[in-house]
């Protein structure tokens, strides 16, 4: 157990000063993280381009959830439509959007956590 938590802190350690390195705060990498997962996405649109689109995903995203978004599939929908347009906008290749919308908010889903105690 006590192993785990020290990988866990030493992984997060390394995500923060990855963030640092990028210019992205801890929220901004996770939905980085999320736009990079597939390599092909990452060479056709480039790091700059990507960076944008996580700030970019992060400020509407956290505009838009409520404490019960996960449960209501109305706003769910919302926000998918949300994060689809944005990477329509920033030109986010189609063929790896789908996969992308679903990390994206699944990370919004472990981060609104977080956001919901920051609001109270």
């Amino acid at each position: 157990m006590i192993e785990e938590l020290i990988k866990l802190a030493k992984e997060m350690d390394a995500a923060t000063k990855r963030g640092e390195n990028l210019g992205l705060t801890d929220d901004e990498i996770a939905f980085y993280d999320a736009l990079t997962a597939n390599e092909s996405a990452v060479q056709a649109m480039g790091d700059d381009k990507l960076k944008l689109i996580a700030v970019e995903l992060i400020t509407q995203v956290r505009r838009s959830v409520t404490i019960d978004w996960t449960l209501r599939e109305s706003t769910r929908a919302r926000i998918r439509v949300m994060v689809k347009r944005i990477l329509n906008r920033y030109g986010y290749p189609p063929d790896l959007q789908e996969e992308a919308v679903k990390t994206v908010l699944l990370q919004a889903e472990l981060l609104c956590v977080d956001w919901a105690v920051d609001s109270i």
